[in-house]
């Protein structure tokens, strides 16, 4: 696959005197390499197949101000080497049931799709023939992460890296996603849905109602105690979306910011 880096070497260069002046020059073959296949998408004229899905994006609050402290180049690498493979090993550890003799038993198939954005992730569950009981899992499976972020992650940098980021948020949702080229990447309204729900004000756990059953009898305590429904107004989306916060951050949140988040 193509990577996204265009990087033309001293080869790919030619010298030459145009008008009494020397010039140096791309060639044409290098000059060429740059289009849509460094995008490492594949065949874009491809038809997009739909995918049934649960989208989580995880966003590292204070990355910026992080990233704008003295000498970065080192500074950045020493936090996201780390904080990446911990991530990904927690997501990897939150779907094993147990381990057995040949292999691991999982409750919850793994993310079929994982994206670095810069200052987080977007990780993609298929919910495709999923319970609402292992669709609640993988909500409560994102909280525990982001809890862990600070109990069990950042405890863990103190002697490596000055005022890493200092709370992971996750907002998810659930929808249709749609393969991009031969499906090294997707769009889907449930992605952009799940990126809102993580810049909610004074929250940092949040996920849209649509499509997930809190009622039955499998539900857990986290959902029936810890989790609040309000209606809120979502950028771009409605003014009136059903959203599940924590009640332990609604009560903490400023007054201001309360009044945005309507009892339903």
């Amino acid at each position: 696959m193509n990577m996204p880096t265009y990087k033309p070497r001293s080869a790919d260069y030619v010298r030459t005197i145009i008008d009494g002046h020397r010039r140096k020059l791309l060639s044409y073959p290098a000059f060429d390499r740059f289009n849509a296949s460094m995008l490492g998408l594949g065949n874009l004229t491809l038809e997009s197949k739909p995918t049934d899905a649960i989208a989580a994006v995880f966003d590292l609050e204070g990355f910026s101000q992080f990233c704008n402290q003295i000498d970065p180049h080192l500074s950045v690498p020493s936090f996201l080497h780390p904080f990446l493979s911990w991530l990904m090993d927690e997501l990897r550890n939150q779907m094993k049931q147990k381990d057995e003799e040949e292999g691991v038993a999982l409750w919850c198939p793994l993310p079929f799709f994982t994206k670095f954005l810069g200052d987080g992730l977007l990780v993609i569950w298929s919910s495709k023939d999923l319970s609402q009981a292992a669709m609640r899992n993988v909500i409560a499976s994102t909280w525990s992460i982001c809890k862990k972020y600070q109990t069990d992650f950042l405890p863990s940098l103190k002697s490596r890296v000055v005022e890493p980021p200092t709370r992971l948020r996750v907002g998810l949702a659930r929808g249709t996603v749609y393969s991009v080229g031969e499906g090294n990447d997707y769009v889907g309204s449930c992605i952009n849905m799940a990126a809102r729900m993580q810049k909610l004000p004074g929250i940092g756990f949040a996920f849209n109602r649509r499509g997930f059953d809190l009622e039955d009898s499998r539900t857990t305590s986290f959902f029936t105690d810890r989790i609040i429904t309000r209606a809120v107004a979502v950028r771009g989306i409605g003014d009136g979306e059903l959203v599940c916060i924590l009640r332990s951050e609604f009560e903490k949140m400023k007054s201001a910011d309360k009044k945005l988040y309507r009892e339903v």
